[in-house]
């Protein structure tokens, strides 16, 4: 069985060939139980010399393959192109930089044989501050009420596919692509297990702040148009509490006669209007804004150098 490790990069100079040298010793292991591996990298516009090192993998180890972007376009690109590239029987998904031990790789291969198509490596919270773990498990709760997947805390992309679950996602062809939503959107048998949360083992993680607020966001509009309902139930609910409210104020100016109008309550009122109308135009906003991306059809990346056959190098340049 040919198992392919797919790896997107973004500046991880100082630890790829660590990162390699584990997963060839993890080749060597899997050899004689009769899996053969491929090492697929994807350098996403590092801007360090990642894509040297790839290089010189590449041309020490037949079996890497490497595709490097024209500029940086995301960890979803990259995963994207990493599928795409794989022909292996049963894919395997992991970071870089360590924090996904290829070591684990082993256990997945024990718990597909029992004849699961996606057996997925759930992380523990060992190691974070106790504010980002509150936030991780609201965000959870909040995103598994509003959409038609489920999400699981502490599980990533780091996981092992079949072959047949890469083709039902290689298959879903939106522009706005959440990996997450997509692995769980499209079924199939599978697993979990835990694993202790592993420490980046050298640079900086890409993350910001702002960029896991945008993810989280993606997570939340891509599988559902819940906030448009809310948005009309918000809707409903605030004309209605107008009507009750301008029935109050008639019924009131009938029986004590009329009164001067309250000016906090008017300046509350068009405040808290204005507030909802922004939400609600945001909300709107984000929808429209997906459709505009996937109607211009641009492609989801654009290659600058790979050692990926002239068919193949094509073939990546599809949206």
């Amino acid at each position: 069985m040919l198992l392919s490790i797919v790896a997107p990069c973004f500046n991880e100079e100082d630890v790829l060939d660590r990162f390699h040298e584990r997963l060839q010793r993890l080749a060597e292991d899997l050899l004689p139980l009769g899996h053969d591996l491929e090492f697929v990298y994807v350098d996403d516009g590092s801007r360090d010399r990642t894509l040297t090192v790839l290089e010189r993998l590449a041309a020490l180890d037949a079996r890497v393959r490497y595709v490097s972007f024209s500029r940086n376009f995301g960890k979803e690109a990259a995963l994207l192109a990493g599928l795409r590239t794989a022909s292996g029987d049963c894919v395997v998904v992991m970071d870089a930089d360590l924090q996904h031990p290829p070591d684990l790789v082993k256990r997945m291969i024990e718990l597909r044989a029992q004849g699961y198509d996606q057996v997925i490596a759930r992380r523990t919270r060992t190691g974070d501050g106790l504010a980002r773990t509150l936030a991780a498990r609201l965000y959870y709760r909040l995103v598994n009420r509003l959409t038609d997947v489920e999400l699981v805390d502490g599980v990533g992309d780091f996981r092992m596919m079949s072959r047949r679950v890469v083709d039902a996602v290689l298959g879903l062809a939106e522009y706005n692509r959440f990996s997450k939503g997509l692995f769980a959107w499209v079924g199939f048998p599978a697993t979990t297990f835990t694993y202790e949360n592993a420490a980046r083992e050298a640079g900086r993680s890409s993350w910001t702040f702002r960029g896991l607020l945008d993810y989280g966001l993606d997570g939340v509009l891509s599988f559902n148009n819940r906030p448009l309902r809310a948005a009309l139930y918000l809707g409903m609910g605030l004309l209605l509490y107008a009507g009750l409210y301008t029935g109050w104020i008639v019924v009131a100016a009938l029986v004590h006669g009329v009164q001067t109008p309250g000016y906090v309550t008017i300046v509350t009122a068009l405040t808290g209007l204005a507030g909802v109308q922004m939400v609600m135009l945001g909300v709107i906003g984000e929808y429209t804004g997906r459709i505009y991306y996937e109607v211009k059809g641009r492609p989801h990346f654009l290659v600058k150098a790979s050692n990926v056959r002239p068919a193949d190098r094509a073939k990546d340049l599809i949206p």
